[in-house]
């Protein structure tokens, strides 16, 4: 007999912004864990700051965040991390003053990501092991912010726009990591990504947000299927 998936996060009409001003507005939906999500849209229509709601970065007019059962609306950030959550930001914060291992040493929680799995799924980092995190390259410091927010060794990953500006050779490289991620280890992920038709290839599950609103929800590789749909909510080719 199959067990019921466990549900991991549950958002409940969730109303958020930054000060007095909203930009998401009555957002609800539920990831179980081992679940993969795509958060697509146009620019400036919310996934970003639906991320850092999650985080607990904006301030939460009204609703719920529910992280396997139990409110952390108002849980700070850093427990948030704590309790499961890793985050990829756009802006990857490296440290000039820090080595990549050092990146890496600085951010663990115990679990199975360690150093070592994370070289042999980035072994690029492992070459660059010893240089400052100014000293890489984008895609490397892009890798490396993955890797980061691996070592805490999270239930659930939130990458924003983790291929923006890359060349074609590590986007690839980075789409085989994420891929291994959803499909062997089984992490839950919430992807947002300006490239709507990579994100669907990598999930299972497709939000679409509108003005601050769910204008859209379905399996990934039926929005994939549905040009129309894909093209009018997102403005895919």
């Amino acid at each position: 007999m199959t067990s019921k998936p466990k549900e991991l996060l549950a958002l409940e009409s969730v109303t958020a912004g930054y000060g007095e001003s909203v930009v998401l507005e009555g957002i609800s939906f539920a990831l179980n864990e081992g679940d993969s999500l795509a958060l697509l849209g146009r620019n400036g229509v919310g996934k970003t700051t639906l991320l850092l709601t999650l985080m607990g970065l904006t301030h939460l007019h009204s609703g719920s965040i529910r992280w396997c059962s139990s409110d952390i609306a108002r849980v700070a950030t850093y427990k948030r991390a704590h309790l499961g959550l890793g985050w990829v930001p756009q802006e990857r914060y490296m440290y000039p003053s820090l080595t990549v291992e050092e990146h890496l040493t600085v951010v663990a929680r115990p679990g199975k990501w360690d150093v070592q799995k994370i070289y042999r799924a980035f072994p690029r980092l492992q070459e660059r092991r010893n240089n400052m995190g100014n000293q890489l390259s984008g895609g490397e410091q892009q890798m490396l912010a993955i890797a980061r927010a691996l070592m805490v060794n999270p239930r659930l990953l939130l990458l924003d726009e983790p291929m923006e500006g890359l060349a074609p050779i590590i986007v690839q490289e980075l789409l085989g990591v994420i891929r291994h991620l959803v499909t062997d280890e089984g992490m839950s992920v919430i992807v947002v990504e300006q490239h709507a038709r990579m994100a669907l290839s990598l999930t299972k599950r497709a939000i679409v947000l509108d003005r601050g609103c769910i204008v859209h929800e379905s399996d990934s590789q039926s929005l994939l299927d549905d040009r129309e749909t894909l093209n009018r909510l997102v403005a895919v080719a």
